[in-house]
């Protein structure tokens, strides 16, 4: 790592120089004058400590130096440019940032996300996921709804939903004698020792197997046949609205409930407001 790093100007004008092959047109499209160039690019190579430039009269040519900084110059302008250029995202008028879980975002928000933008196609929707709660006060973000929130100095907390949890399998899988299952482990609430302790019965767990740090993938695997898992009843509605998964027992225990919080800014925020009228009416159990 350089302890100094050259001006960005002298790059921003060696980069032109080189580009064009001559100070005079790169001083025209920076709408600088020539000396001007003359003194970036002298700056530059006194810096450097040796020329980056051929200077023949009034033409000018690339010493193997120079053509080598040229082509760093050319990505590194190119990706400060793409990359300021990307900032706008932060500032649109209409947007609003949400935060949750992977789980929740691909097994029960995205299949809903059309009908959010059917009613509200003016709302331009950021949807930020993550595997850790998001700290409100110095992140950027409007509202949060996970499983595992807790309140947050400056934020308005609310439960949304308390959820269920229950053994499912694949239907294939039901045919299947129990012992050659395979049988999928969770974390949190979605372990079997969870089901075990709140009163469910054997359907064929066993201790070994596979383990899921991220529920969703827990679900998906249960769904592709692999084994069987305690799942959600909240994420799991598409997956046995498609005959996906089978549930293998009438009783469900406890999950985790689920939560909002909203930062203090975004609280009396129109766009938050019609996000959050959308979801408590579509989020069965909503309060």
């Amino acid at each position: 790592m350089l302890k100094h790093w050259p001006p960005l100007n002298a790059m921003r004008g060696f980069e032109a120089a080189a580009r064009l092959g001559s100070f005079h047109q790169a001083a025209d499209e920076l709408h600088l004058t020539q000396s001007a160039i003359s003194q970036q690019i002298r700056s530059l190579e006194s810096y450097l400590e040796q020329p980056l430039f051929f200077r023949t009269g009034r033409s000018v040519n690339l010493t193997d130096a120079g053509r080598d900084l040229y082509s760093t110059a050319q990505v590194m302008l190119q990706q400060l440019a793409v990359g300021i250029r990307r900032l706008d995202q932060y500032r649109k008028p209409n947007q609003l940032i949400v935060n949750t879980t992977p789980a929740f975002a691909r097994h029960w928000l995205l299949p809903r996300l059309a009908d959010f933008h059917r009613r509200h196609p003016q709302l331009d929707l950021w949807l930020f996921t993550s595997f850790e709660p998001p700290e409100m006060a110095t992140e950027t973000v409007d509202i949060a709804i996970r499983d595992d929130l807790s309140a947050q100095a400056g934020c308005a907390f609310n439960i949304l939903h308390a959820d269920r949890l229950y053994p499912a399998c694949h239907p294939s899988l039901l045919a299947t004698p129990p012992e050659q299952r395979l049988t999928l482990h969770g974390e949190r609430e979605m372990d079997w020792s969870h089901w075990t302790v709140a009163g469910g019965h054997d359907v064929g767990q066993q201790s070994h197997g596979l383990n899921f740090s991220d529920p969703g993938l827990l679900m998906d695997a249960a769904c592709s046949g692999l084994g069987i898992a305690l799942v959600s009843q909240l994420l799991s509605q598409r997956a046995c609205a498609a005959g996906q998964l089978q549930p293998m027992a009438e009783k469900s225990v406890r999950g985790a409930s689920w939560a909002w919080l909203i930062h203090r800014d975004s609280e009396n925020n129109p766009l938050t407001r019609q996000f959050c009228q959308w979801l408590t009416e579509v989020l069965p159990g909503a309060v």
